[in-house]
């Protein structure tokens, strides 16, 4: 990236166009970060390093600290709270906030245009009603499903999971290896909407017994853990990955670079080689 006074030199002297000079402005990212089960404490940190080793980006944070299942964020109480970023990244497990103007707020953004990134508990969040049932379309707790493509309400133990990545032409994950991850939580499928899956995991359950004596045996399930849609009128770009529950998920390179690919297209800045285009990688 050029300094400012180079850039403006530059320009002047017509060895840039302006189209070239605007795409050396850094994408602006936000990372909403906070509620129930995970160290978010770590977890945006990570998260945030990872994104500025590997990209021209501005990262914020607007983390709650609670641990509740109902984490506020202030940010989201401003009609307004998108206008100064390309893209969210939506870190945050909220399963208990039913507020729905509040959700309203948030999923309008999307709608509207503002990309987004959906990591982990994100699928868990901002659900009301009988949710463990395929909620149907249009239906007054259906929007943040809509928005990510795939309905998801629980998942099983913590077990490694093997990820096989299926449309492999598509530049997200383009040349990505298929890898097993450290313990993780598989999230199910109840359906998938509008979603676009990129990668599937399969986990090994393994044999239980209850108090009576009684055996389940040991089994393998499969979800889809990466996938992309397109979602409201303007087809908004929309990344989601199940994956990130331990730090260990979180801080592997792996992770990092499919997330790094997922933000890229979201905002349109991920060519058909997988690369960022020009002024936005590292």
């Amino acid at each position: 990236m050029l300094p400012r006074s180079l850039l403006a030199l530059a320009l002047l002297a017509g060895l840039i166009s302006p189209l070239a000079a605007a795409e050396q402005k850094p994408i602006r990212v936000l990372i909403v970060a906070g509620g129930c089960c995970h160290d978010y404490a770590n977890q945006k940190e990570i998260l945030k390093k990872g994104l500025e080793a590997r990209l021209n980006v501005t990262v914020e944070v607007a983390y709650d600290e609670t641990k509740s299942v109902k984490p506020v964020f202030e940010i989201y109480k401003n009609p307004d709270w998108a206008k100064n970023y390309d893209v969210v990244v939506h870190d945050e497990c909220a399963a208990g906030i039913t507020d729905a103007a509040y959700v309203a707020n948030i999923v309008n953004a999307h709608r509207n245009g503002l990309p987004a990134v959906n990591l982990h508990c994100a699928m868990h969040s901002y659900r009301w009603g009988n949710f463990g049932q395929p909620v149907k379309v249009g239906a007054d707790n259906a929007s943040w499903y809509e928005m990510l493509g795939l309905q998801s309400t629980g998942h099983g133990p913590q077990q490694p999971i093997s990820i096989a990545f299926s449309d492999k032409d598509n530049a997200i994950v383009k040349g990505f290896a298929n890898w097993t991850t450290v313990n993780e939580e598989l999230y199910n499928n109840i359906q998938i909407l509008t979603g676009h899956p990129l990668a599937s995991g399969t986990q090994n359950i393994p044999e239980k017994k209850d108090k009576a004596g009684k055996v389940t045996p040991a089994k393998d399930v499969t979800s889809v853990v990466v996938w992309t849609n397109e979602f409201g009128p303007k087809k908004t770009r929309i990344f989601s990955t199940t994956l990130g529950h331990n730090n260990a998920t979180v801080e592997d390179a792996r992770y990092l670079d499919l997330v790094t690919r997922g933000l890229l297209w979201s905002v349109n800045k991920l060519g058909e080689d997988g690369k960022a285009t020009a002024g936005y990688a590292k």
